[in-house]
């Protein structure tokens, strides 16, 4: 046993979950500021609260998947799986790029108007 798997698939965990709250950030932000009634000042926080927080887990993921590679396994390391967590970062990761290509298809939603702002028919 080379390495602590545990502690890398606790770490792995911490990526995925990032990943997939960047994803849910970046891409259903209105929706979830719908979901909860939130204004549009609410909603940059919500977004902003959201990166920071996906920035902070998957840093925290990296440095424990990296030290579970420098340190020495034991025994109960034996049967942890690590495959499935890689793949499911793969598929977060593919997810990300298949929703950031079909934004750019998707017609641009003008967004909300500013105060003194009219709508031009």
């Amino acid at each position: 046993m080379l390495m602590r798997k545990r502690m890398i698939r606790k770490g792995l965990r911490l990526v995925l979950a990032a990943l997939l709250l960047i994803v849910s950030v970046s891409f259903y932000h209105s929706a979830i500021a719908d979901l909860f009634s939130f204004s549009v000042n609410s909603e940059e926080r919500l977004y902003g609260f959201g990166i920071y927080l996906a920035a902070a887990a998957g840093c925290y993921g990296v440095v424990l998947a990296v030290l579970g590679f420098l340190m020495q396994g034991g025994i109960r390391d034996a049967g942890v799986r690590l495959l499935p967590y890689f793949l499911l970062i793969a598929l977060a990761v593919l997810l990300f790029f298949w929703l950031l290509v079909s934004s750019f298809n998707k017609a641009s939603n003008p967004g909300y108007l500013r105060p003194g702002e009219t709508i031009t028919i």
